[in-house]
């Protein structure tokens, strides 16, 4: 293993690279473009023996993969924002037709207004497209979930695309160092791909995306539902077995508590924010103030069990939200108050960094010194 300071898109990158897809539709969108810009050096390179399709737009993008990922062969794609936007029809299609495409989001604002910096809002506006998601805090992370994704899509109770999300600019953009592991050694923990239907095979053809009855249709959409739940075991053992091999690990895979064996109060959170909520954490800590972080790593499936057994004995629960439901309040937030609602709890929601506004250490301050009032939802400026 080798341990380089690299930025956190080539983390992701590398960590495609050690995967080895046979096909990577791409189109460029800020501030995603550096990941497929560095795979496209490992081809040129000769270090990467795989398939750059350059496409005219992120609609093709992803009916691309969706057409490489049929004939039974690996595949990968990146976007960002309106990209994801505009990939929306084919993403339903690619986990209806159990294609387990793996991609990578540079999160970043929905227009409009055009704004190129980080939230939210564009992955979880896709949220209920099928897909497994994850949020990255870190450029190690990144790398390391790249890899996940992969043996977790792929794994045959599953058979769903995976989005790696990390956050645009805040993330994608940092030199981080980063543990890299050698080829050999992901070999070892991701197999080659073998697809168990490979639907545009001449010598086995079989009909798939073809019109689902209201007879069959229903019963479909219950077995993604359970793959996409059954992808909460896949998710908990390949993080154990990065943890066994490589001597990391994030949580239980799904989430990743921080000082939340005794915390009286605690906030939730998603992606590269976790590293401030830590420092703030510390802080109180070092007060006396009994304060903890709950990190989510998986959005979906949610990990809606793992969030009650870490939250018996708070007084009180923060969540931060990077995007809003217009109209109603933070997605997460709603979520969490579902999970806990007969629970005996104060719990808050935090609207905040949209379009890449900062969350500071005193942001987090605010929401810890909210938590013995019920405010429902409010604001961060």
């Amino acid at each position: 293993m080798v341990r380089k300071v690299i930025e956190a898109s080539e983390a992701v990158a590398l960590g495609v690279k050690l995967s080895r897809p046979a096909v990577i539709p791409m189109y460029p969108i800020t501030p995603q473009t550096h990941i497929v810009e560095r795979l496209a050096e490992y081809i040129n390179d000769g270090e990467l023996d795989t398939k750059m399709l350059h496409v005219e737009s992120e609609h093709s993008a992803m009916s691309a993969a969706v057409g490489a990922q049929a004939t039974g062969v690996r595949s990968f794609t990146a976007t960002a924002s309106q990209g994801l936007a505009l990939m929306n029809e084919i993403l339903f299609i690619a986990s209806g037709m159990r294609l387990p495409i793996t991609m990578a989001v540079a999160n970043r604002a929905l227009a409009a207004p055009i704004n190129i910096w980080n939230d939210h809002s564009d992955s979880f506006s896709v949220r209920d497209a099928g897909w497994i998601q994850y949020y990255v805090e870190s450029a190690q992370e990144a790398l390391d979930t790249a890899i996940q994704a992969f043996m977790v899509a792929e794994d045959h109770s599953v058979l769903l695309p995976a989005m790696v999300c990390l956050d645009g600019f805040t993330l994608t953009h940092v030199y981080e160092p980063v543990d890299i592991p050698s080829q050999e050694e992901v070999d070892k923990v991701l197999k080659p791909y073998k697809a168990v239907h490979a639907f545009l095979d001449p010598d086995n053809p079989i009909t798939q995306g073809a019109i689902g009855f209201p007879n069959a249709f229903m019963d479909l959409k219950k077995d993604q539902h359970d793959a996409l739940l059954n992808a909460k075991n896949v998710i908990k053992e390949s993080n154990w077995i990065f943890a066994e091999k490589f001597g990391r690990g994030y949580g239980d895979g799904l989430v990743e508590p921080y000082m939340m064996e005794d915390a009286e109060y605690a906030v939730v959170a998603l992606g590269s924010v976790c590293g401030t909520i830590r420092v703030v954490v510390d802080e109180l800590r070092k007060k006396g103030k009994k304060v903890g972080m709950l990190k989510i790593r998986v959005f979906r499936p949610f990990p809606e069990e793992q969030i009650v057994e870490h939250t018996k004995g708070l007084k009180g629960l923060g969540i931060i939200d990077k995007e809003v439901s217009f109209g109603q309040e933070g997605t997460v937030y709603s979520e969490i108050r579902s999970a806990l609602y007969d629970k005996d709890l104060t719990i808050n929601g935090f609207i905040a960094g949209l379009g890449g506004r900062d969350i500071t250490p005193d942001h987090i301050r605010k929401v810890f010194d909210s938590l013995d009032a019920e405010k429902r939802t409010e604001w961060l400026f």
